[in-house]
């Protein structure tokens, strides 16, 4: 399997619509790191336009991967080791393409109901097994119109029992992963 993520800082959405650029935060870059580790992403992209959000990422990964991190937590540098810091998803792609020969198949995620080209968790697994593919999750109220529809295809939404649909992207990453990689028949 050849799959990595990427988490979109820009653009995506704030509660009101608007196109904005989020901030980083500590635990998304954590916690789906450990999530990729787990189930054995290739590399996870923080993508972000801002100079010294890129910057922020870095140091933090550099911190647990340095010497002193790994001694704090070796567990924690494993995962880190994961993190590729970009400016946006168009070097994301380059650098997965780059690396495999060939463009990834890259595959949107979303909360809310959209238009589009739906893939079902088990073809896109199928999709992972010949060829190199990127998931794309979004930050904020979620990835943009225009993100969404330059993706390849979007999984469907993670639904819960009731109307309250609004996971952190942190827990959504990690059921997806697991419907995607995880030890499972069907």
């Amino acid at each position: 399997m050849s799959l990595s993520v990427a988490l979109v800082h820009h653009p995506v959405y704030d509660k009101n619509r608007r196109i904005v650029a989020t901030a980083l935060t500590n635990l998304d870059l954590h916690d789906i790191a450990r999530a990729s580790r787990t189930f054995g992403i290739e590399t996870f992209f923080i993508v972000h336009p801002v100079a010294a959000q890129r910057a922020l990422a870095e140091r933090i990964a550099g911190h647990w991967t340095s010497a002193e991190g790994a001694e704090q937590n070796d567990f924690r540098r494993q995962a880190i080791e994961l993190v590729s810091v970009v400016p946006d998803l168009a070097a994301a792609r380059d650098a997965l393409a780059a690396r495999h020969g060939q463009p990834p198949y890259v595959v949107a995620t979303a909360a809310r109901a959209t238009e589009g080209n739906l893939v079902s968790f088990r073809d896109f697994r199928a999709i992972t097994a010949t060829r190199p593919a990127l998931m794309v999750l979004g930050t904020g109220w979620g990835l943009t119109e225009e993100v969404l529809t330059s993706c390849d295809a979007r999984l469907p939404p993670i639904r819960g029992t009731g109307a309250y649909n609004h996971l952190s992207v942190r827990s959504a990453c990690a059921i997806i992963l697991d419907r995607l990689c995880g030890d499972r028949e069907d």
